[in-house]
């Protein structure tokens, strides 16, 4: 199964945080499963820890990509395309990294 991880489920799962649920803790760590970090949740980390919103994902912020290839996670580029149909979604979501997400 391919599953995309969000900004807060990555950041719990890399600081062993309570907060991701035990089902959320055996599905990303069964090997079987291939987890993708989107670059907008490196966008999102970097920017947040900059502006002091983040200051418990330093080490993380740090080197991001270092992160995602110590858990065996596979980064997911953004692209144009993405970028145009983030913008172009319809609804409410103000956040613009989750409408990055979400495209």
């Amino acid at each position: 199964m391919r599953l995309l991880l969000d900004t807060h489920a990555f950041i719990w799962w890399f600081s062993g945080d309570s907060r991701l649920s035990i089902p959320a803790r055996q599905t990303i760590a069964d090997d079987s499963n291939n987890i993708l970090i989107s670059a907008a949740a490196a966008w999102e980390i970097a920017t947040k820890h900059r502006l002091d919103k983040l200051p418990s994902a330093g080490a993380l912020a740090l080197d991001i990509s270092g992160a995602i290839a110590g858990q065996n996670f596979e980064e997911l580029p953004m692209t144009v395309e993405h970028a145009a149909r983030a913008g172009a979604l319809p609804g409410p979501h103000r956040d613009p990294f989750d409408r990055m997400l979400i495209a």
